[in-house]
């Protein structure tokens, strides 16, 4: 359908776009046209796999030296003599 597209009517396309939102709209309306290409393509990945894809869960770093928990305040609220 779109495979005969060359260079004039894509630049034409580009125009019309440029004319309708203006150039501070543009990138953004880019932006999302890819954000949602990406998103449709993971979907369509996920669809077609056998088994469903599983996020990666990195585990956490650790540090040099281990922290150690805080101690609970004791619950004796004795006081110092003056």
């Amino acid at each position: 359908m779109f495979g005969n597209l060359g260079f004039g009517e894509i630049l034409l396309i580009g125009l019309v776009a440029l004319l309708l939102f203006g150039p501070q709209k543009l990138p953004e309306l880019g932006r999302s046209l890819g954000r949602t290409i990406r998103e449709f393509k993971k979907s369509a990945q996920e669809i077609m796999s056998d088994e469903p894809a599983e996020r990666k869960v990195e585990p956490p770093v650790q540090t040099a030296a281990p922290v150690k928990p805080e101690e609970k305040p004791s619950s004796d609220n004795r006081r110092l003599p003056d």
